[in-house]
C-alpha cells in the first residue's frame, strides 16, 4: 500500500516538470566570483624548489615537442550528404482533456491538454472506475482507442492499478450497549 503513495508523490513531484526547468533554465545566470591570482602563497613558492622549478618549467618552451606538434596533421572530411533529408522532428502530439477536475483545484494549473499515449490524474480514475463498474464495456482495448493509449500499458494499467473503494458501516443500533451518564 506504501508503494501507491510514492506513485503518488511522484506523480506530484514530476507534475509541470517541463515547465518548471525551463523557467529555471531561463533565469539570469548570476557572476562567478573572480578567481584567486595565486593557488599558493609566495613565501611557500620560494621556500619549495621544487614546486618553484615546476613552475619554471611550465613557462618555459620546449622545443622538442612544438616539433612533434607541427608535425601532427588532422584531416576531416564531412560525411556524405544523404539524399532523403531527415525528418524535422515535431512537437508530441498533443490531445485535449476529456475529463478534468472543475475550478483550480489544489491550487495547480488547469491542465487543457496532454500528449497522447499520456493520461491526467482524473482521466486514470475515471478510466479505471469505468472498467471498474463495466469490464464488458470498458475493455482495455476501448480505453487505450478512446484516451490514445498503447494497448500493452493499457492492459498493465487495468490489471495493477485499482481505485479505491469507500465503505461506510452503518453502526449496529440493537444489541449494542449505550454507557449511560450516572
Amino acid at each position: 500500500m506504501s508503494n501507491m503513495g510514492a506513485r503518488v508523490a511522484r506523480m506530484f513531484r514530476n507534475f509541470n516538470l517541463e515547465n518548471r526547468a525551463l523557467r529555471e533554465i531561463s533565469k539570469e545566470k548570476p557572476t562567478v566570483a573572480p578567481r584567486h591570482t595565486g593557488s599558493t602563497p609566495a613565501s611557500v613558492r620560494s621556500s619549495e624548489p621544487e614546486v618553484a622549478d615546476s613552475t619554471d618549467s611550465i613557462h618555459q618552451r620546449n622545443d622538442p615537442l612544438l616539433t612533434l606538434l607541427k608535425s601532427v596533421y588532422v584531416e576531416s572530411k564531412d560525411p556524405a550528404a544523404s539524399e532523403t533529408p531527415k525528418p524535422v522532428e515535431k512537437e508530441e502530439e498533443r490531445r485535449p482533456l476529456k475529463f478534468s477536475l472543475p475550478g483550480d483545484p489544489y491550487g495547480l494549473v488547469e491542465i487543457t491538454d496532454v500528449p497522447k499515449g499520456k493520461l491526467s490524474l482524473v482521466e486514470a480514475l475515471k478510466a479505471l472506475n469505468s472498467h471498474k463498474r463495466e469490464p464488458q464495456t470498458w475493455t482495455p482495448e476501448k480505453i487505450s482507442q478512446e484516451y490514445s493509449l498503447d494497448l500493452k500499458d493499457t492492459k498493465a494499467l487495468v490489471d495493477f492499478f485499482v481505485p479505491f473503494d469507500v465503505k461506510i458501516i452503518p453502526p449496529k443500533t440493537g444489541g449494542t450497549k449505550q454507557i449511560k451518564a450516572s
